[in-house]
């Protein structure tokens, strides 16, 4: 459970349950429990095997590091080659998984876990490695919809680039925190790129961007969904109203509240988030 930071599922989770609601709310579809119980294990099973994988191809980068050289497999507590077992069968179950909802999403597996396997590698070679574990949780929400049985609608796809630019800009954030140790090993960032004050700036355009979809999908509910009133709209301005404190408390050389900001706000915004709106769906 440590190593995987289980407890950061909670970035992703209420997104892709707001994305399986919505998909049987558009289809008139009553609950399916069991259907549920499928998209929650596929999340869980695919965001383990992505992020044992990242711990496991990290372990030396992480044991010259100051910060993370306590993680378990430099520390010794997991060995590499459990590590890297656990990554295969948790791949294997989410493709069990998804196997099990449809064959939509059995076919797109492979390629889901490629990029959530895959942006482990990126920090190798590109600064632009925040946004491709950005694109890795954005399909969390039109995932779950096509697990619910809808189509690659409009909507969904709102959420998936929300999703993008909210986990791209906080990401770029919490990399400020190794930007002169990631200079030292030649491995790439925004805040290597562009330093520290360029790439906050970039990170309140990302959320600005995402605070202009997340306001365009709330639109879009009532647009498709008359009945849809209040709580759509305070489910939004929460979100956003968080996206903007996190840059209030973080600065440049000011970097003391990055875990607030990067862990406690985004968790509390996708939890109110995807808990208000999914209240909105059924009241």
């Amino acid at each position: 459970m440590s190593l995987v930071k289980f407890s950061h599922t909670i970035f992703a989770l209420p997104f892709a349950l707001v994305g399986f609601f919505l998909s049987l709310h558009h289809q008139g579809k009553l609950m399916d429990w069991r259907l549920l119980v499928l998209v929650l294990l596929a999340m869980v099973f695919a965001r383990s095997a992505a992020m044992a994988f990242n711990r496991y191809l990290d372990r030396d980068i992480d044991a010259q590091n100051q910060r993370t050289r306590g993680r378990e497999i430099p520390a010794g507590i997991i060995k590499p080659a459990s590590a890297l077992i656990f990554v295969v069968v948790n791949s294997l179950l989410f493709i069990g998984v998804t196997y099990l909802i449809n064959p939509l999403c059995f076919a797109l597996s492979p390629i889901a876990l490629l990029v959530v396997l895959g942006y482990s590698y990126t920090k190798r070679f590109t600064a632009f490695c925040h946004f491709v574990l950005g694109l890795g949780l954005s399909l969390a929400p039109i995932g779950a919809y096509l697990a619910g049985g809808g189509g690659f609608d409009l909507l969904p796809l709102l959420y998936s680039f929300a999703v993008l630019f909210w986990v791209a800009g906080f990401d770029i954030i919490y990399a400020l925190q190794d930007d002169n140790f990631d200079k030292s090993l030649s491995l790439y960032s925004i805040p290597v790129a562009l330093g520290r004050d360029h790439a906050l700036r970039l990170s309140s355009f990302l959320h600005l961007i995402c605070a202009a979809l997340i306001a365009v999908a709330a639109y879009q509910l009532n647009i498709l969904y008359p009945s849809f009133g209040w709580l759509n709209w305070t489910a939004a301005t929460l979100f956003i109203a968080l996206l903007l404190y996190q840059h209030l408390i973080v600065k440049p050389n000011d970097l003391s509240r990055v875990n607030l900001a990067f862990f406690t706000t985004n968790g509390v915004a996708s939890l109110l988030f995807g808990t208000i709106l999914i209240l909105d769906i059924y009241f």
